[in-house]
This record gives structure tokens, C-alpha cells and sequence, in this order.
């Protein structure tokens, strides 16, 4: 069984900025460089929803998407299908970026996974943005940006459910021109957020992590990359 990861949710600011200092130690410079370099790029201004996908190559092709384009969180709901990516097809993308899942048992006195990802994305302020022919649709270059944004992306046959739909703020199409109706959903993932990111970063200036939030990723990164990381990070919560 894997042990559990140590809790840093009550380290201090001064207690965090100490651990990384400790564990900078086990990295070469040059690990430390690129980390810092690539959290410097990363966003929450734009993220993506993901509704019952049930095809792990999918899955794992969407992550690696989502970090190569600078996005930091991924949704996933699972109440029909887990989200299960394929280690192989991902090449450990997963590993940089944060994963919220939603995926407990249908109840008659809970709101539904897809409500609860939806509402908790609506109260931090993102606009939903449903991907789906719609009377009502866009194209995707014309979503704006001048507020967050959450991509919705349904399950690869029968797409968003009519929830989701509903909760949408808008509707985005990617615009095609041959006989196929839609393209495979790894690649509608890609070409969105090429489109979003690439506006995002030429047009608004505040698209980075915030300097908690880089933080914070720094010392998740460096326990990732270090081969003992949750035990030296244990050792110094123990000494604490």
C-alpha cells in the first residue's frame, strides 16, 4: 500500500520557504532552473472540465496537452467512467499538473458531480464554456478572455450531458471544413487551448500563478523529483 503524502497544508509561509530550501539541496541546479521556468509559464486564467471520458489514451493525451499549453488544473468527473490515464501515453504528465476529481456515488440528497464541479468553478468566477455544436455557439477564437475560463468537454460518443449544457455561460465550436463532424476529443482539447493560450498570453498580463500558488508548486515539484521527496519532507515536518 502507498503511504499517504505528508500534509503541508499548516506549514507557515516561513516553514514552506525553509522546506524548499531544504529539499533544493537534492536537485541539480540545472532541475531547479527548469522547475522554476516552467511554473513560471503555467495559468489558471484558462482549465479544463472533463465529463465521463472513458477511453484512457484520451485521457492521458488531454494531460499532456493541458502541460505542454501551461495549464495547471484539470477537472474530471467521473460519475460513469473513471478517469484512468495511461502512464505510457501520458509519459507522466499527470505528475505536474493538479488533478480535482469528482467522483462520489450518485445521491438523491447531494448534488450531482457534474453540479458540484460546475458551482465550485462558477463561485471562483470562470466562465463555462461548453465545446458543442449549439444553436448558440462560437467559434473558439472568439471566447473571450477577459475573465477565466473553463473548457467543458464531454465524453468521447455522446459529448456534455444536457446538465452541463445548461450550466454553460457559452457555447464554442471549432470551426471544420471537411466530411467529419468532430474531431477525435485529444485533439479538440489541443487546438482550443492553443487557440485561448496563445491569446492569453499575447493580449492580458495576468495570466500567471500567483506568488503562493508558484510556491506551492515549487515544493510539489521538488518532492516529485526527488526519489525520497515524501520522507525528507516528513523528516522535516518531524523536526518542525
Amino acid at each position: 500500500m502507498t503511504a499517504p503524502r505528508p500534509d503541508l497544508s499548516q506549514l507557515s509561509p516561513t516553514d514552506r520557504l525553509a522546506l524548499i530550501d531544504r529539499l533544493r539541496g537534492f536537485v541539480t541546479p540545472e532541475r531547479w532552473q527548469r522547475i522554476q521556468t516552467m511554473i513560471a509559464q503555467r495559468t489558471r486564467h484558462v482549465t479544463v472540465v472533463l465529463e465521463d471520458l472513458y477511453q484512457p489514451h484520451n485521457a492521458s493525451a488531454v494531460l499532456r496537452s493541458c502541460d505542454g499549453f501551461g495549464i495547471q488544473d484539470v477537472h474530471a468527473i467521473e460519475t460513469r467512467n473513471p478517469f484512468a490515464p495511461n502512464r505510457g501515453v501520458s509519459i507522466g504528465a499527470d505528475r505536474w499538473l493538479t488533478l480535482h476529481r469528482y467522483n462520489q456515488a450518485p445521491s438523491t440528497n447531494q448534488p450531482s458531480n457534474t453540479a458540484r464541479c460546475l458551482q465550485t468553478l462558477k463561485e471562483r468566477g470562470y466562465c463555462l464554456v461548453a465545446t458543442t455544436p449549439h444553436e448558440r455557439s462560437t467559434t473558439i477564437h472568439d471566447v473571450p478572455l477577459d475573465r477565466p475560463v473553463a473548457l467543458l468537454f464531454g465524453t468521447e460518443l455522446t459529448g456534455l450531458t444536457q446538465e452541463a449544457l445548461d450550466a454553460a455561460d457559452r457555447y464554442a465550436v471549432i470551426p471544420m471544413f471537411g466530411f467529419s463532424e468532430s474531431f477525435n476529443i485529444s485533439v479538440s482539447v489541443a487546438l482550443c487551448l492553443y487557440d485561448l493560450t496563445t491569446r492569453l498570453r499575447a493580449d492580458r498580463s495576468d495570466w500567471a500563478l500567483t506568488e503562493t500558488a508558484q510556491t506551492e508548486l515549487q515544493l510539489d515539484w521538488l518532492r516529485q523529483s526527488i526519489k525520497a521527496g515524501d520522507r525528507l519532507v516528513q523528516q522535516f515536518l518531524s523536526n518542525s
